[in-house]
């Protein structure tokens, strides 16, 4: 009777390790899986870059370069000059635009 009990205790026993190994490697998966899925996901401070100025602002910021050129080209008779002037308007814009509308936090 008691070698019977042991018997049925042993097995019972290697049932519970069995699945306790299978939960863990359930568990296991599951940690893995939303691992790589929080590695893979953007990050919020590099999402929204394009709306930290405002609508008009953001206008403001293409139209006048615009209608800077389209200015140099319509009364600069040269056309070396144009080009010089083309090219300080589009590489000072970027510039006077943290001068003139500031650096915001982000």
């Amino acid at each position: 009777m008691s070698k019977e009990r042991a018997r049925r205790r042993a097995e019972r026993l290697a049932v519970h390790e069995k699945q306790k190994a299978a939960r863990a490697r359930k568990v296991a998966r599951r940690q893995q899986r939303r691992q790589l899925v929080q590695r893979l996901t953007p990050r919020p401070r590099n999402a929204g870059r394009l709306h930290r100025r405002g609508r008009g602002e953001r206008i403001g910021i293409l139209l006048v370069p615009l209608v800077a050129v389209a200015a140099i080209w319509l009364f600069v008779p040269e056309m070396s000059l144009r080009i010089v002037l083309t090219a300080v308007v589009v590489l000072a814009a970027p510039a006077l635009v943290v001068v003139v509308l500031g650096r915001r936090a982000g």
